[in-house]
């Protein structure tokens, strides 16, 4: 588990922590066979990093019919932190819908956990088994723990993201008020407010407007 959390630390990308945290899953969890991280938009299922088919079109179904565990885990802020479904082959009142069809995926049984951090709610990490009963205390407690360390990796990762984000969208913007300084004889305010206005008329984000001038020469 030590090396695990070093790992994630150390990945580059977002994508590359995110499969790590799935991957270890696989690998440090006893009686999961895939893994997976559902993230809510809305309604909307996104599914992020899957170590097996089946991962992806469980989530699909969970969307699709808008019940199921992952959905429930992701969906709220509130109540369950972590889930542990024993037998999905046994009748499930809670999601009558959804149970059938994971049964038909081959899904024996199911745990997950929500990620989060004190501040932001992040989605959920779900993990599952072709056996029923295959999730014990020690799974969870390992699962659990891995979560805890996933959720931090996964934030900071992420926040990592944005910030080159910015700092690359600061550096064409920068470029594209030094083209049009050149060709129309402007000030560094008067090249920004060009386009600023550019962007809000035509409705295009700001670093687009700027990425299009760059390769273009001019806002044409």
């Amino acid at each position: 588990m030590a090396t695990m959390a070093r790992d994630l630390l150390a990945q580059e990308s977002v994508k590359g922590t995110l499969e790590r945290i799935t991957a270890s899953a696989t690998e440090l969890v006893d009686g999961c066979d895939a893994a997976g991280i559902l993230v809510l938009h809305d309604t909307k299922v996104e599914t992020l990093a899957p170590t097996h088919d089946l991962v992806t079109e469980s989530d699909e179904w969970q969307q699709q019919l808008g019940e199921g565990p992952c959905f429930d885990a992701a969906h709220s802020s509130e109540g369950e932190r972590v889930f542990r479904i024993a037998d999905l082959t046994a009748e499930q009142q809670r999601w009558p819908a959804f149970a059938p069809r994971a049964r038909a995926l081959g899904v024996g049984s199911m745990m997950g956990f929500l990620l989060f951090t004190d501040d932001e709610e992040l989605g959920a990490l779900n993990l599952y088994s072709r056996r029923p009963g295959a999730f014990t205390e020690a799974s969870e407690l390992a699962g659990w723990l891995l979560a805890s360390h996933a959720a931090i990796a996964f934030s900071s990762a992420r926040t990592h993201a944005q910030m080159e984000q910015a700092v690359a969208t600061r550096h064409v913007i920068g470029e594209a008020m030094g083209i049009l300084m050149g060709s129309r004889h402007l000030t560094e305010e008067e090249a920004f407010d060009v386009l600023r206005r550019y962007s809000q008329e035509s409705n295009v984000k700001l670093r687009e407007i700027a990425r299009r001038v760059c390769e273009q020469g001019n806002l044409g």
